[in-house]
């Protein structure tokens, strides 16, 4: 079973900063990728970045320049450094990974619960 744990969502002023982590646990044989996902009220989950085991990354266009993803193979984890934050940014905040359990089976795609990221002043 995988499990993936957030951390680090809050409230904060614009421009401010916050950092989320993530942490995957369980039948870990490989993980392909990990990133993060976010929702607001009233929209659809959209992509927010994503990193590859190969270390590339990929980000949507609003948040370029301004977050960071980067990722720790050896302890599973995956960090999402958001800078510069706007009122915009405010969502729930997933993470995502894709992995696979075993040699036996194709890669899954599993979720974090979510954490509020709240951008107000």
């Amino acid at each position: 079973q995988v499990q993936l744990v957030e951390s680090g969502g809050g409230l904060v002023q614009p421009g401010g900063s916050l950092r989320l982590s993530c942490a995957a646990s369980g039948s870990l044989f490989s993980i392909y990728a990990m990133g993060w996902y976010r929702q607001a009220p009233g929209k659809q989950r959209e992509l927010v970045a994503t990193i590859i085991s190969g270390g590339g990354t990929a980000y949507a266009d609003s948040v370029k320049g301004r977050f960071t993803i980067s990722r720790d193979n050896a302890k599973n984890t995956v960090s999402l450094q958001m800078n510069s934050l706007k009122p915009e940014d405010t969502a729930v905040y997933y993470c995502y990974a894709r992995i696979s359990e075993s040699a036996y089976r194709a890669p899954d795609d599993y979720w974090g619960q979510g954490t509020q990221v709240t951008v107000s002043s």
